[in-house]
């Protein structure tokens, strides 16, 4: 009898274990008279039960991390798609700037073209003997895009570096809070800063291309070259440079320039480039008077070409960050699903080894009652 006895009250607290209540290894009697739970209220109260595993706490610590990767999960693909959004944005604003660009550049090389047998004394294309050169470089004002501010910032360290090995001054515009935080840390010649936002327009290319006229023109510098990140495809951008002003006449009648367009196919984001021609050189008449001069016409349009190099670039280096961002943020998802599997793994491995552990106290305490 007592053998018995002893055998119920071990299975009681065994099945006790697996319950899913709040309990945990706690169990309830009735004795003889008490009033039972009808067949009605064990369906009510078992529907309202959570599915939940008492085990150990290593268990329930695998089980929290499971939940927060999950959320970071769903976080890093919302900011995935949310870049994904803004790089359509970024990608429409150049498409409607270009009709002004490609007029603008018929209009130059048409003035160009009347004005071709006379010596063009403009400040904007006269060549000087370079003694300063200031860089404009543009990065982004936040992280979680990879390497993009990085890559930026040694491209400007390493032209910093190139020119003072060749004995010429060097001072800095900065576009970007995260150039502007890093090199004022260290100490660098700034002249200006400026933010980069996540839509450039017009007024603050505006804002930029004016420094860049005034440094110029008052003779504080003798070149400016713009660093920038070159949007080529969503998995890769190029660090480049290239020299601003003064102008080269040739590069603007003849430079083409390229459109780039945002497309999904089987759920896959990817980017179609369009390579675009010159624009054709507008014709005026040889017996077209000109109101004013010629020379003062183009003398006027450079800073207007300047205004949109500088906004062309602005928009190309936040469609690169915004791009880079889509892929860290997809890279980051990745992660989070094969460190959701790991746990997963780890988490059925311990409820596992708790379930065998409990059956092995059931049989040795069964084999020792014997």
């Amino acid at each position: 009898m007592k053998f018995t006895a002893l055998v119920a009250t071990g299975l009681l607290a065994t099945a006790s274990a697996f319950s899913p209540s709040s309990a945990g290894f706690t169990t309830q009697t009735y004795g003889v008279g008490e009033r039972t739970v009808g067949p009605m209220q064990q369906g009510t109260a078992h529907s309202q039960r959570r599915a939940t595993i008492v085990m150990d706490g290593k268990a329930n610590a695998i089980r929290d991390r499971i939940s927060t990767v999950k959320n970071t999960k769903k976080i890093t693909m919302a900011m995935k798609l949310v870049a994904a959004a803004k790089v359509r944005r970024a990608q429409d604003a150049v498409l409607a700037t270009r009709p002004f660009s490609e007029t603008l550049q018929s209009v130059f090389g048409g003035l160009i073209g009347r004005v071709s047998g006379e010596a063009l004394d403009l400040p904007l294309l006269t060549q000087r003997e370079v003694n300063k050169v200031t860089l404009v470089v543009i990065t982004g004002d936040r992280g979680l895009c990879g390497g993009y501010n990085s890559f930026m910032i040694k491209k400007a360290e390493s032209r910093f570096a190139e020119l003072k090995e060749q004995g010429i001054e060097c001072d800095m515009v900065l576009i970007g809070k995260k150039g502007v935080t890093y090199f004022t840390r260290r100490n660098y010649p700034i002249r200006k800063t400026f933010e980069t936002g996540q839509n450039p327009d017009s007024k603050q290319a505006l804002a930029i291309s004016e420094e860049i006229l005034n440094t110029f023109l008052s003779g504080e510098s003798d070149a400016i070259e713009l660093l920038y990140t070159k949007f080529v495809s969503l998995i890769n951008s190029a660090p480049s440079a290239r020299t601003l002003v003064p102008f080269s006449a040739s590069e603007i009648t003849q430079k083409g320039d390229e459109v780039f367009a945002l497309t999904s196919s089987g759920g896959k984001f990817d980017v179609e480039r369009e390579e675009l021609e010159v624009a054709e050189p507008q014709e005026f008449p040889n017996d077209m008077i000109f109101e004013q001069d010629p020379v003062q016409i183009i003398n006027s349009i450079l800073p207007l070409y300047l205004n949109g190099q500088i906004l062309r670039t602005l928009q190309e280096s936040v469609a690169s960050e915004l791009a880079a961002r889509m892929q860290s943020m997809q890279a980051a998802s990745d992660n989070a699903g094969d460190l959701e599997k790991r746990l997963s793994q780890q988490y059925n491995r311990a409820r596992q080894a708790a379930v065998t552990g409990e059956i092995l106290e059931i049989v040795a305490g069964a084999a020792a009652l014997e």
